[in-house]
């Protein structure tokens, strides 16, 4: 089973996003890294500079390197900006939006997990397209992933096993919103919330995370304990999305699971020292609300 590198979500100073994939490429056991701005168009600038610099390194490491498309794309600048990455040849591509189609040719593509495949029928129509991996999105079962995995073995399948979950995009910025500003005038205020901005209910209990335009989830999604049941359901590989953690020890803590070599109660303990203050969650994999922590299937 391989583990995949998802982009991050989140606005982070450029020379820390670039060490962070400079220390992935040195000492994370992952496969797969995703690099590339996801969330918000305003944001690339930060990063594009770094970018070769950063695919050379990982690239050097042996790693395999996916370029990420915008989740939502609206203006004029978005679409050439897709256009072009559709469009560059020399790049793997992670689609994440459907307009990307339309630019790709006869391309082959992966999708992330911000496409919405929830059945056999649309993998099926994305491998028509091209797709050779889908990473499905965090809240289907446990049921549907084996059924898709099953229908389509051609395709490599990888569920969201790490990080806050995506829940919704906007073309609206509520984190700048509540900063009273403008979207057009944010001031790139999300970068003073490196995990997320927490939203509570009037009670007090952790509800949301905002990341610009972006809703994720209060919980973390960790999948540690139903690798056992992943793997017999055909899934290929499972996704670690970026936290503000040490992510290198979060990537050595699912690459021992999935090769047997620690104990996924043990994994899950030591995970919560690693990202000790968010509650950790796996419901919609057992169709359950999913910000429980529900026991793995056998």
């Amino acid at each position: 089973m391989q583990l995949t590198l998802g982009p991050v979500l989140y606005h982070w100073a450029p020379e820390r996003w670039r060490d962070f994939h400079y220390r992935i490429a040195d000492e994370a056991p992952v496969d797969t890294v995703v690099v590339g701005e996801a969330v918000c168009s305003k944001r690339t600038p930060f990063k594009q500079a770094y970018i070769p610099a950063v695919v050379e390194r990982l690239e050097a490491a042996g790693k395999r390197v996916l370029h990420a498309s915008l989740i939502l794309v609206s203006l004029p600048r978005e679409r050439r900006q897709t256009r072009e990455l559709m469009q560059a040849e020399e790049a793997e591509v992670e689609i994440n939006d459907l307009s990307c189609l339309a630019s790709l040719g006869e391309r082959t593509f992966s999708a992330g997990p911000f496409v919405n495949v929830y059945n056999e029928g649309t993998a099926g129509f994305l491998a028509r397209r091209g797709a050779t991996r889908i990473c499905l999105p965090p809240e289907l079962p446990l049921s549907a992933v084996k059924t898709i995995a099953t229908a389509l073995p051609q395709l490599a399948v990888e569920v969201f096993a790490f990080g806050k979950m995506p829940l919704a995009i906007s073309a609206r910025c509520y984190h700048a919103r509540a900063h009273k500003l403008t979207k057009d005038n944010c001031r790139f205020v999300c970068e003073q919330d490196p995990d997320g901005m927490p939203v509570e209910t009037l009670d007090g209990a952790g509800f949301l995370s905002v990341n610009g335009v972006q809703t994720l989830s209060h919980s973390s999604a960790s999948l540690l304990r139903d690798i056992p049941a992943l793997r017999t359901a055909g899934v290929a590989s499972l996704r670690l999305s970026p936290q503000d953690c040490d992510m290198v020890a979060v990537a050595r803590l699912f690459r021992d699971v999935a090769d047997e070599r620690l104990d996924p109660e043990e994994a899950e303990s030591r995970l919560r020292v690693v990202y000790p203050d968010v509650p950790l969650a796996n419901g919609f994999l057992h169709g359950a609300p999913g910000h429980a922590r529900l026991a793995a299937e056998i």
